[in-house]
């Protein structure tokens, strides 16, 4: 009698989620370096390739499913939430990541991304934020600054603009982080984490325009200014930045103050991070000073809150078996023939 052995599966490499679709955003989009990091960590989330569906609406980003050798969806504008939910609903085994930027999500798809988050199914969310709209051209999007000169906006904007994470704080996200196109490391880092959460993942990227809006976020992605002007956030660890990391964030009550240590103020005196803690979470999300104001703080990244919460879909197929258990399996045949009719005057 033969016997035959199998050969365990290769293990994957970013070179697999790769496609042979010609990248087509601009040279120098911080999307070729969201799209590199997405590719690196994919062959180590252990899920298979066949399992994996990238969701987009419509913008730059949107790109993205094209250069996933996965299986994807380029949806329509503001709306790739709602056909993730849709898709998540009917195949939870699935790993679904949504991919969407500023102006598809927050602005025509604002509500559909509030009530994801809500529902808490479980999908990944990544918000490539450049702080415009890059794909029609350079007019301005709800996260843009006000005053900010635009061809839609050529006297500079009078809008308000989102604070992306309190929104979603505010829609009772279960994990709400950020990160940068300009950081691999920690971008890697927070694909993950986002991946390993067990419900709605909401991960903000801020993500260069070089085209439309360069330079953006260049304060805090720039080697000579990001440890002054950006804070990473660590389990368990105090808040600490600065290029000799000497300063901190204390808590003057609901009050972040930014402090120098030395002079008896050591580092087991500051602020330590919880991603636990909802109230402090609240504060965190505030930091969000403009940063050529003077005496303002640094702009947080990494991981802000993370809970448990019950999944959207888990609950409807539990809905679902207890229906059948006390009513029986339904039969559409039976209902097409009943006695019920419907009379169109």
């Amino acid at each position: 009698m033969s016997t035959t052995t199998l050969s365990p599966k290769p293990a994957l490499t970013a070179k697999d989620f790769t496609t042979d679709q010609e990248v087509r955003w601009c040279p120098g989009c911080g999307d070729y370096s969201i799209l590199a990091q997405v590719q690196k960590v994919m062959p180590g989330i252990g899920v298979p390739k066949e399992n994996i569906v990238i969701i987009s609406g419509i913008g730059c980003s949107s790109r993205f499913p094209y250069y996933m050798n996965t299986y994807g969806m380029h949806s329509i504008h503001g709306r790739a939430t709602a056909i993730a939910s849709g898709l998540k609903a009917s195949r939870p085994e699935l790993s679904v990541w949504i991919v969407a930027g500023d102006g598809d999500a927050l602005s025509i798809g604002g509500n559909h991304t509030i009530h994801l988050l809500r529902r808490n199914f479980d999908v990944n969310m990544l918000l490539f934020n450049n702080q415009i709209y890059g794909l029609t051209k350079g007019q301005y999007s709800p996260t843009s600054e006000q005053q900010k000169i635009t061809k839609s906006t050529p006297l500079g904007s009078i809008d308000h603009p989102f604070n992306p994470l309190a929104l979603a704080m505010g829609a009772d996200a279960t994990f709400v982080a950020r990160s940068m196109d300009r950081d691999p490391k920690h971008l890697q880092e927070m694909l993950v984490r986002s991946h390993m959460h067990k419900g709605a993942s909401f991960l903000e990227i801020y993500q260069n325009c070089n085209i439309f809006n360069d330079g953006a976020f260049e304060m805090f992605t720039d080697k000579g200014s990001k440890p002054e002007q950006s804070i990473f956030l660590e389990q368990g660890k105090p808040l600490v930045f600065g290029a000799a990391r000497n300063k901190g964030i204390q808590l003057d009550g609901f009050k972040p103050v930014a402090v120098e240590l030395g002079n008896g103020l050591n580092e087991g005196d500051l602020w330590i991070h919880d991603e636990k803690d909802f109230y402090k979470a609240q504060i965190l999300v505030r930091m969000f000073d403009d940063p050529s104001a003077e005496g303002h703080l640094p702009r947080p990244f990494g991981v802000f809150y993370e809970t448990e919460r019950a999944c959207y879909e888990d609950v409807m197929a539990m809905q679902i078996e207890e229906a059948i258990a006390a009513k029986g399996r339904g039969d559409l045949d039976k209902l097409l023939r009943g006695r019920e009719v419907w009379e169109i005057a």
